[in-house]
């Protein structure tokens, strides 16, 4: 019986490894140390490609086209420097970091340069969501960067060369990033600046690692010298190197992950016990932050009593958000921050489940199945306080018909401008796929 199971366990042993072995059709060491280094260089060619790429994908982003970001990011040589970084780690190639590290950083300069070039002189200065979403990091995008550069370095020393590492190139998104931050500049706003040269920050570092990982797993040739003394210098600048960028994206990517598990533990706590027949969160903000996260709720409809405020926060924990501050604002503490048009809308919906029609000739027909806003409304109007996002029918009495409409209201805290209105109606219309749509600025 044990003998059996030996053999059984020997069996599958040979299988997986036979399987998962990356030493199968490995290239020949020389010619892929040749050939990163190769893409590491950002002359002629090379250089024209990634300036005509960047070009490409800004069009992309300020068209809102994903098709031809995609193809941009199919020419773009940007992952080569990264590669040749990762690779001169693993192998204490100290002149091809160097090298790989300067081309990096021309190539980002460039990068970046090319596309606020493009965004000022672009008629087009809206802020689409293709950009939006390249101007803060999820936990995705670690995971992606991570994953992606594992299967472009595994697919880089292959003997055949496969459709792996344009996939990658894809994945990553190395190039829509510099884009945003060139937008950054272009349009003066800092936040997406900085929100995409950190995007394009934790993409380069991820990939760069795991790079080192899949050399180091390999067991390519490490670089020794004659000089003793200078390769003992060579490989404390090596490790040096090594651990100033993997503590720092190995905090990085805690952060990340438990925002995005807060985030999504909050959305639980607040569904669950906010649940009242006659009082309703229209507002909810979730607060990251390391001095302590904060769930801050306002609430229309029947003022609830403290001692049911205090038993909802002794479920807090409940839902593993010990460190968190629940701000439930209603009633006076509330008044300047009601979104008005979201009672009305609410008060709308109370009506018509009573009567289907309503004497001001609008009927709430549902909720419109509308992408999450917030973060990008955020963004490009920061003194924005609410928005209501519904699907309504507009009876025509004169001429006897009815039409679907979506109307957007929205609360300011300030005037806004009839110019900036036009804008933003717009950029809704585009960003909803609304065939007619009505915006209300209270």
């Amino acid at each position: 019986m044990k003998k059996n199971k030996n053999r059984a366990i020997r069996i599958i042993s040979i299988f997986i490894s036979r399987r998962f072995n990356l030493h199968l059709d490995k290239a020949d060491e020389d010619d892929v140390i040749l050939s990163i280094t190769k893409g590491t260089e950002f002359v002629g060619a090379n250089l024209w490609a990634l300036i005509f790429a960047i070009f490409i994908a800004s069009i992309g982003l300020n068209v809102n086209s994903t098709a031809v970001i995609i193809g941009a990011m199919l020419i773009s040589p940007l992952m080569g420097p990264i590669m040749g970084i990762g690779l001169g780690l693993g192998t204490n190639n100290f002149e091809l970091i160097k090298k790989g590290a300067r081309n990096l950083l021309i190539a980002t300069l460039i990068s970046i340069a090319t596309s606020a070039l493009y965004f000022w002189i672009t008629p087009l200065h809206d802020a689409q969501s293709e950009l939006l979403a390249r101007t803060t990091p999820s936990l995705w995008d670690v995971f992606i960067a991570f994953f992606g550069g594992l299967a472009g370095i595994v697919a880089g020393t292959r003997k055949e060369k496969s459709n792996v590492i344009p996939g990658v190139a894809i994945a990553t998104a190395l190039m829509p990033p510099l884009c945003t931050a060139g937008y950054g500049i272009a349009s003066g706003n800092f936040y997406y600046f900085i929100g995409a040269l950190y995007l394009y920050s934790i993409n380069t570092v991820f990939i760069g690692i795991s790079t080192f990982l899949i050399v180091r797993f390999l067991k390519f040739k490490v670089k020794h010298f004659e000089n003793k003394m200078y390769e003992k210098k060579v490989s404390r600048y090596i490790i040096t190197i090594i651990t100033i960028t993997i503590l720092p994206s190995i905090y990085l990517a805690y952060r990340i992950v438990d925002k995005s598990i807060f985030e999504n533990n909050a959305r639980n706590f607040v569904s669950e016990q906010f649940q009242f027949k006659n009082t309703q969160v229209v507002n909810r903000n979730f607060n990251y932050s390391s001095k302590g996260n904060e769930i801050d709720l306002l609430l229309i409809g029947y003022e609830l009593p403290e001692r049911t405020i205090d038993s909802i926060r002794k479920k807090i924990p409940q839902y593993k958000l010990g460190n968190t501050k629940l701000v439930v604002r209603q009633g006076l503490n509330a008044k300047q921050e009601i979104d008005f048009s979201q009672i009305k809308a609410s008060i709308l919906e109370d009506v018509i489940r009573r009567d289907s029609t309503a004497s001001n000739g609008y009927t709430i027909n549902k909720a419109i199945a509308a992408p999450e806003l917030r973060e990008e409304l955020r963004a490009l109007y920061p003194d924005l306080l609410s928005y209501s996002i519904n699907n309504t029918v507009v009876y025509r009495i004169a001429e006897d018909r009815q039409d679907t409409l979506t109307l957007v209201a929205v609360n300011f805290r300030r005037t806004v401008p009839g110019a900036e209105q036009a804008r933003m109606r717009n950029w809704l219309q585009t960003r909803l796929n609304a065939d007619s749509l009505r915006l209300i600025i209270e």
